[in-house]
């Protein structure tokens, strides 16, 4: 189904346009020096450094030499709205937009609290998308599955599973939970079997169960540092029987290729699922090698 998105976009992008390009394209059309032959306020410096013959006196003389020192040495601090974008929410340290997209007969409004606070956490990424259409093209079942997003961010992806009848636990990292529960309240019904968790990968993921039936995540993989924490992480989480879905955009000057080539082979039966060439972004379906007992571990 053709995704839907609406909520206010800079003027000139297209929704699928990031807004981190969209800020280095309006911060460089709004940025603005002072009008050539003027100060930053506007005061128009003398055409010729002589004093119009019209001045006799001293003290016009002492006044008007005052008046060429200050066009020769300008504020260096120009008028903050020569040199900032026009666009006012720029200007704030966070902004929040919400957007609506379709999936499975579903209507989600996922809003994303973009700022220097959430990084990367604050928007809904494309291989997020992907991962969606995916789980609806293929008609994946979650009825009853016991389920865990990783990496959430804004967590439509659980969301949706949880939609679809999952028994779905949505993590990230203790920042960006917020988001996920206004996100989660929004969508998933009073009663849905939906909770929100923080988890660190290679730190606190013996906390959960071993058993799950579905591990998700979606461009999850771009720090080569995380890529033995996460896989340790997915060794624990996924069940014995249990599939993981992961949705990349392949970024090789991030490594994701080689973790998918090289590292996760190693600890998993690992297969690409589907390959999206006009937006470089793949989906891989990884079980465990050999069957293992599921373990016991309190949940969140």
């Amino acid at each position: 189904m053709v995704c839907v998105r609406q909520g206010p976009e800079l003027k000139g992008s297209s929704p699928s346009i990031s807004r981190k390009s969209s800020w280095r394209e309006e911060g460089e059309l709004g940025r603005r020096g002072p009008v050539p032959g003027s100060s930053p306020d506007g005061w128009q410096s003398p055409a010729s450094t002589q004093p119009p013959s019209g001045i006799r006196a001293s003290a016009d003389v002492l006044r008007y030499t005052l008046c060429l020192m200050a066009s020769s040495h300008p504020d260096p601090e120009p008028e903050p709205e020569s040199v900032f974008p026009r666009e006012v929410r720029l200007f704030t340290d966070s902004y929040s937009e919400s957007s609506r997209f379709c999936f499975c007969g579903h209507e989600l409004s996922i809003t994303q609290n973009f700022g220097s606070r959430l990084g990367v956490a604050a928007r809904v990424w494309d291989a997020a998308l992907s991962l969606c259409n995916y789980f609806e093209s293929q008609n994946v079942d979650f009825r009853g599955k016991k389920v865990i997003e990783l990496g959430a961010g804004t967590g439509i992806v659980g969301i949706l599973a949880a939609l679809q009848g999952g028994d779905v636990t949505i993590t990230d990292l203790p920042l960006a939970l917020e988001q996920i529960q206004y996100n989660v309240r929004a969508n998933v019904p009073s009663g849905g079997r939906v909770k929100v968790c923080a988890l660190s990968w290679g730190i606190d993921q013996h906390g959960f169960p071993g058993n799950y039936d579905l591990v998700l995540g979606a461009d999850i993989v771009y720090l080569e540092p995380t890529f033995p924490l996460l896989v340790g992480t997915l060794q624990h989480l996924c069940g014995p029987h249990g599939t993981i879905y992961l949705a990349c955009k392949m970024r090789e000057e991030h490594g994701t290729e080689s973790f998918f080539r090289h590292l996760l082979p190693q600890h998993f039966q690992l297969e690409l699922a589907q390959r999206d060439e006009d937006v470089n972004i793949n989906i891989y379906r990884a079980r465990h090698r050999d069957v293992r007992p599921a373990g016991r571990h309190p949940c969140c």
